[in-house]
């Protein structure tokens, strides 16, 4: 968050959808000092009621912050902490003349950048930084000179670094294949030295000319494990991917798994075909949707009860129902089939806003387009894991539908980069599109 090379502490003014996005973030700026627009909390009181993640986020932040301010704020702010810098609300004032000049439109965003125009130009000899979500304010900042910053402290460091969860080791020798086909497919790592530093239920596809296998690494065992080829509900994979993918999600010893991929590639298709497969040992199927709508027509815009206003988000569910049931040969109506597994509340869909407070014993837990959520939802949705639970989390990070959101901000990035290496994670980078050539064409050239 820092730029080298500054003697001075900056000063931070921060935006509303920061602390919407992390209540916590005042603690991050180190030794800087922070500066809250009074505009800022007049937005926030419009945020305290509810229970979304944003209503939980401005009602921990106005707790935080009048537990530190006490009775009053000095003028010089109030201290964040040892070796941290202090808080304080500006009250802002008339506008300034280059935004009045500019601007006529009077708005929330405006009366930031007003704030902070006029501090950098009362603090002269101190850097004065705008921290905002919103690339439109950031754009702004910039044009009038200001330094403008996303917040970045839960951002992956870079898309081409983030964990894909597989490689392809092709300097393999015949002989060196040749044990996989023995001792239930168990190689020790030590006979394999090509391969540097393996990750725990890291995926492997070795390759010696024309012959190739699939793998996984065990740190338990140290061993590579070969990966077969096996069917859920009927769905057999159809790329080294989705065979990777099937293994995590069939293996109870992973109770964490995620799936990324572009639209077709078999992330919802691959995690609902598994968890219909081994639903025996769950007590209870979860399919759940960050509710993210065109149009900002949200749930409670939407006519009917509960169950209709959630029909659009359960459509997904149904289509790949419809994919699954007859691959499964079982001759049973789709539509009948359907019903039947959602009357009995084996398979259901709720929505992630009902996923707060709830304690999951024994279920299988999908969550779908889980790009769209923030690092604080994620980890929100997993602490409600209780025994004998399994979480599924898919998503495509480059189709973020979120306003503040990137492919490096994302919960779903945020999370593959902080769980790699744990014993019962498990993560598939699906690559190639499966639904359909058309779609695989559309995916590619559009």
């Amino acid at each position: 968050m820092t730029l080298s090379g500054d003697s001075l502490p900056k000063l931070f003014v921060v935006d509303t959808n920061v602390i919407l996005h992390d209540a916590n973030c005042v603690q991050n700026f180190k030794e800087h000092d922070v500066v809250i627009p009074i505009v800022v909390l007049e937005e926030l009181d419009r945020f305290k009621k509810g229970n979304e993640d944003v209503n939980f986020q401005a009602r921990a932040f106005l707790r935080r912050v009048d537990e530190l301010t006490g009775d009053a704020f000095s003028s010089d702010g109030v201290s964040l902490g040892a070796g941290r810098g202090s808080i304080r609300v500006v009250l802002g004032g008339e506008w300034h003349p280059e935004l009045r000049q500019a601007c006529l439109e009077d708005c929330p965003d405006h009366r930031i950048l007003n704030v902070a125009l006029w501090l950098k130009q009362e603090l002269a000899t101190r850097p004065v930084v705008l921290v905002t979500k919103d690339t439109n304010l950031r754009m702004k900042a910039k044009s009038f000179g200001l330094t403008a910053q996303d917040y970045s402290t839960d951002k992956v460091e870079s898309f081409e670094k983030l964990y894909t969860g597989k490689r392809l080791v092709e300097d393999i020798s015949h002989e060196q294949l040749a044990p996989f086909a023995n001792n239930g497919g168990h190689v020790q790592a030590t006979s394999l030295p090509q391969i540097a530093n393996p990750i725990a239920n890291e995926n492997f596809i070795l390759r010696s000319g024309s012959r190739s296998v699939l793998a996984t690494y065990s740190a338990k065992e140290k061993a590579f494990i070969r990966i077969d080829r096996v069917t859920a509900s009927g769905v057999l994979p159809r790329n080294a991917e989705q065979s990777f993918a099937l293994r995590a999600l069939l293996d109870d010893n992973l109770k964490l798994v995620t799936l990324t991929g572009q639209a077709g590639s078999g992330k919802t298709l691959l995690a609902l075909s598994a968890a219909l497969e081994c639903r025996a040992r769950y007590r209870q199927t979860l399919l759940a949707r960050p509710a993210v709508p065109l149009s900002n027509r949200d749930l409670g815009f939407l006519p009917g009860d509960v169950g209709a206003k959630l029909d659009p988000y359960m459509q997904p569910l149904y289509d790949n129902l419809a994919v699954i049931n007859p691959q499964r040969g079982n001759g049973q109506d789709i539509a009948q089939s359907n019903q039947e597994s959602l009357n009995s509340k084996q398979l259901e869909v709720t929505p992630l806003a009902y996923i707060r407070g709830r304690s999951l014993h024994r279920v299988f837990l999908i969550v779908d387009e889980a790009q769209n959520l923030t690092p604080h939802e994620i980890k929100t949705i997993i602490t409600r894991a209780g025994e004998g639970t399994k979480m599924v989390f898919t998503g495509d990070i480059q189709q973020i539908d979120h306003p503040y959101l990137d492919s490096l901000s994302n919960g779903l990035s945020y999370l593959i980069n902080r769980m790699v290496g744990q014993p019962i994670y498990g993560h598939v980078s699906l690559e190639k599109g499966e639904r359909s050539p058309l779609a695989e064409l559309a995916s590619t050239l559009l």
